[in-house]
């Protein structure tokens, strides 16, 4: 195909969204409702594309601009319906060369809308030669909905609205998409003569099919299978249903490319969320983001991961991991808590209520049970205890624990970090460690607590540490 314009109309308001942020940027699995289309019509191979904003185009705007650079924005400063807003586009588009060929136009809240039926329906439009060409579908309900009105041969004779429409006429369940496609030539000529005279005061893009047919020139239709790739989101009910389709449709592909979901209902995979063959997702599971999980691993039931990766037969049971790395045959949870900067190296373990941050385990190395592991480097083989906490933060900066290959720490012990333990080293149970243990060597518990007056006061001024304690001491004097 050559010598396409998209244009993508995403100035409405959404009010009834009742949100804060603007209806196109609400996400769906993981991609916002605007992303969605707008990696759609990358399918037709277009020349240029053209978003037009208008509510909220200090947010929309960027946004676009980031997921395609190369985007242009229009600016419509008053809501005066789609053919004012594809005017302003075609204006935009203008500016940056001539429109010519086919002009598609689109809606941004259509993210179950397929790029191969966008391809389609712009081939067929360009192979007949038509002015106007529109998609649509057919639906067991079509109230509400512009109706398509045939002639004899089956050509578009009309698009009838809900309110306009005859009792005959609502009896037709072929409905307007709202996606249509243009002989620039033609868009560029019945765009000055649309007029707004009706009862909203709008200027409507589908008024061009009227003009087209007044002026003797083809109308046509293209029905697609599927009709709910069209539909659009007005509030959050409409949100969540178009967000059930669209998973449905991703856990059945995954499942076709050789993936077990075990309960596809209770199974919840982003758009960006890579699976390998084998894989076995058990119930409860959200794969989030940009994750990717390898070949035979097992995740769930139960657990949710975002912007992770999963190695090959690796198993994360109930788990919440973000920002994470399981590596291959690793084992994690029940009840793991994996922050940012986690990486498990392989055949290694994060056992039951264990949470980790920036921690990086070597092969083999092991945090089994109810522990704390922030800012550690963990080296090869070692096994830490039950019950361990990496001190890492001394109240105002964090520091860094490294323990070495093949140590064996003790239950109930806590490192004070910065603090280095070395290869092969041995701690007992309840240790605090404050210094650096040597490779090899075993390090106990001391028999005696000290207590250091002041030490906060002299060493924390400043802080709300400190505040509490002289607001302490104050009161204790009183």
């Amino acid at each position: 195909m050559e010598n396409v314009t998209v244009i993508v109309l995403a100035a409405g308001g959404g009010t009834r969204m009742k949100s804060k942020t603007m209806k196109v940027l609400h996400p769906v699995a993981g991609r916002s409702m605007i992303g969605h289309v707008l990696r759609a019509v990358q399918a037709v191979e277009p020349e240029r594309v053209v978003a037009v904003v208008g509510h909220q185009r200090e947010q929309v705007g960027p946004h676009i601009t980031e997921l395609l650079p190369g985007a242009l924005l229009a600016v419509q400063e008053t809501q005066d319906g789609t053919g004012h807003a594809v005017r302003v586009a075609v204006e935009a588009a203008a500016a940056a060369g001539p429109v010519r060929g086919t002009v598609l136009v689109s809606a941004g809240d259509t993210p179950l809308l397929r790029g191969e039926s966008l391809r389609e329906f712009v081939e067929e439009h360009a192979a007949s030669g038509r002015a106007v060409s529109v998609l649509t579908g057919r639906v067991a309900n079509p109230f509400g909905y512009g109706r398509i009105v045939r002639d004899a041969d089956g050509g578009v004779a009309a698009i009838v609205e809900e309110k306009d429409a005859t009792d005959e006429q609502r009896r037709i369940d072929e409905i307007n998409s709202g996606i249509l496609a243009f002989d620039a030539d033609f868009l560029l000529g019945a765009l000055p003569r649309l007029t707004n005279d009706n009862a909203n005061g709008e200027y409507y893009l589908t008024d061009t099919v009227k003009i087209a047919r007044q002026d003797g020139l083809s109308v046509g239709a293209h029905m697609v299978d599927d009709v709910s790739q069209t539909e659009g989101a007005n509030d959050r009910a409409q949100l969540a249903e178009l967000h059930r389709q669209l998973n449905a449709r991703t856990v059945t592909a995954w499942m076709k490319a050789g993936v077990t979901v075990m309960d596809p209902a209770t199974t919840w995979i982003d758009d960006d969320v890579v699976l390998e063959r084998d894989v076995t997702i058990l119930p409860n599971t959200q794969l989030l983001g940009a994750t990717v999980v390898r070949e035979d691993a097992v995740v769930g039931p139960d657990t949710t991961l975002k912007d992770c990766e999963v190695g090959e037969g690796a198993r994360v049971v109930r788990t919440h991991a973000e920002l994470a790395v399981v590596g291959d045959g690793a084992t994690v949870g029940p009840f793991s808590y994996l922050r940012p900067g986690t990486q498990v190296g392989a055949t290694g373990k994060v056992g039951a209520f264990v949470e980790t941050k920036n921690a990086v385990l070597g092969e083999g190395a092991k945090v089994p049970h109810l522990s704390y592991v922030g800012d550690a480097t963990i080296g090869e083989g070692t096994n830490i205890g039950a019950g361990t906490i990496f001190a890492n933060y001394d109240g105002v900066n964090k520091h860094h624990t490294v323990v070495g290959k093949h140590a064996r720490t003790g239950s109930n012990n806590t490192f004070v970090a910065p603090v280095t333990i070395g290869d092969g080293a041995a701690t007992g149970g309840g240790t605090v460690v404050r210094q650096d243990v040597p490779p090899g060597a075993l390090v106990v518990p001391g028999a005696t607590q000290r207590v250091i007056e002041d030490w906060v006061l002299e060493r924390r001024e400043g802080t709300a540490q400190a505040d509490a304690a002289r607001s302490a001491r104050s009161e204790s004097t009183d």
